[in-house]
């Protein structure tokens, strides 16, 4: 066998697995929204939930959240992780699948990735660059 890894690319999610993430988020959103957290950290944050990814087979359920202000992610993340197991028996329950996913919880820093690639789009050397663009393609 050679050395080269093969490279493996998954299909698009299909139209079931959009709807049970998207319900997912749903449900998820209104329990963090009313559950009583220990941690005084979690009492105090304002969390969305801005997707729920979940795995083709369905056991597998990963929210992506962002603080309000973006203030102790890290710690959130890791805490909503401890508290996953009560928080999928609160958001599943009443909720019909053949299996009951597991959820874990990841920092969205597509909003930082955004933000970043615009930053470099209105930069001085880019704004250049098209510019010559332009001007040769007259």
């Amino acid at each position: 066998m050679s050395g080269k890894r093969k490279d493996v690319s998954y299909p698009p999610p299909g139209q079931r697995q959009l709807r049970v993430g998207e319900m997912l988020r749903q449900r998820l959103s209104e329990v963090l929204r009313t559950v009583d957290f220990e941690a005084k950290i979690l009492r105090r944050a304002s969390v969305t939930i801005t997707e729920v990814r979940i795995s083709p087979d369905l056991r597998q359920a990963t929210a992506y959240i962002i603080p309000l202000g973006g203030n102790n992610m890290d710690a959130i993340v890791a805490l909503l992780n401890q508290e996953s197991a009560r928080l999928k028996k609160l958001t599943l329950t009443g909720f019909h699948l053949k299996y009951t996913p597991d959820i874990h919880f990841v920092a969205d820093r597509s909003f930082d990735t955004g933000a970043a690639m615009d930053k470099l789009l209105a930069s001085d050397a880019v704004a250049r660059d098209t510019r010559k663009s332009d001007v040769e393609n007259m």
